[in-house]
């Protein structure tokens, strides 16, 4: 395994605790094993904005046209990680047709929340109007993402008329699939030192924005079908915010399911997805298995 210096070319800044290194030190060794890329083209560092973060990974099957698009993000706390994070998911997502983009946003370092949010919304329309150069169909976006990531995914997928300023029509994405999303930034009284006292000291550029970057608080009117998941042993705030934000979106017109894996904590969540059998991907099929018919039944 990568030491965590290894594991962190940019030198960001220390990790709240051990097991985030570990997790960062698997994924990022993963990243860097030579695995073969036989069956897909890679696309790497393809600028979204001026910012040297403003960039994103393509892996696309060989040969791809009008493929389905899995945008998934990295996780690290909002304040720490890299797109390679998402690395060893390619050789799975693209042997199931499908298109994947992971992409980078700016840190809290350089510039604190909504900055990571307006980021997402700039990429995703940059990939809805380029995506088709590498086999994507821009009409075929998936979000995906883990811990901060999976935040992101979901306030993307929740926010339509956010997305449509970028050039992303409400009907373009067709599914959301979070994993170990906290779903809920509001804490009436965090403890010091806490991980919920670091969003307002560190991640958010104000802490009356704790309601604004919370998914949880824009589920009315969604149209978007959701797949939930997080770890059994995942922490208090992940569960219980996507227990809370699941009751919301059932009140709403597109299905919504929660999944909780058993025997995972925060991080195993997502490396486990290093299986390529696992119910994820199972969901990721039937999801754009479905819109394929869709898309059939349209033009038959």
């Amino acid at each position: 395994m990568l030491t965590y210096e290894q594991a962190n070319p940019d030198g960001q800044i220390p990790m709240p605790f051990k097991a985030a290194e570990d997790y960062a030190c698997e994924v990022m060794g993963w990243a860097r094993e030579a695995e073969s890329t036989e069956g897909m083209d890679v696309h790497r560092d393809i600028a979204y904005g001026t910012n040297r973060l403003h960039r994103y990974d393509v892996y696309s099957p060989k040969n791809a046209e009008n493929a389905p698009v899995v945008v998934f993000w990295h996780g690290g706390g909002w304040t720490n990680g890299y797109r390679d994070y998402n690395a060893f998911m390619a050789k799975h997502i693209t042997a199931m047709g499908c298109v994947l983009v992971s992409p980078s946003y700016r840190l809290v370092g350089e510039a604190k929340l909504p900055a990571a949010f307006d980021d997402s919304l700039d990429m995703l329309g940059h990939v809805f109007q380029y995506i088709h150069r590498y086999g994507g169909d821009p009409w075929r976006l998936y979000l995906g993402g883990h811990s901060a990531g999976a935040h992101l995914a979901s306030l993307v997928a929740l926010r339509p008329v956010d997305r449509a300023r970028f050039g992303v029509p409400q009907s373009a994405v067709k599914g959301c699939l979070p994993i170990s999303a906290i779903m809920d930034l509001y804490h009436p009284a965090p403890a010091p030192g806490s991980l919920e006292e670091r969003v307002y000291s560190m991640v958010l550029k104000d802490p009356s924005l704790d309601a604004v970057m919370s998914p949880i608080c824009w589920t009315a009117g969604n149209s978007v079908p959701f797949y939930l998941s997080h770890g059994e042993h995942d922490s208090e705030r992940v569960q219980k915010s996507n227990l809370r934000i699941q009751a919301l979106l059932k009140l709403q017109h597109a299905p919504v399911e929660l999944r909780i894996m058993a025997g995972q904590d925060h991080f195993s969540a997502h490396t486990s997805l290093r299986d390529a059998h696992h119910p994820w991907y199972a969901k990721l099929a039937e999801f754009t298995g479905e819109t394929q018919t869709s898309a059939k039944l349209e033009t038959a």
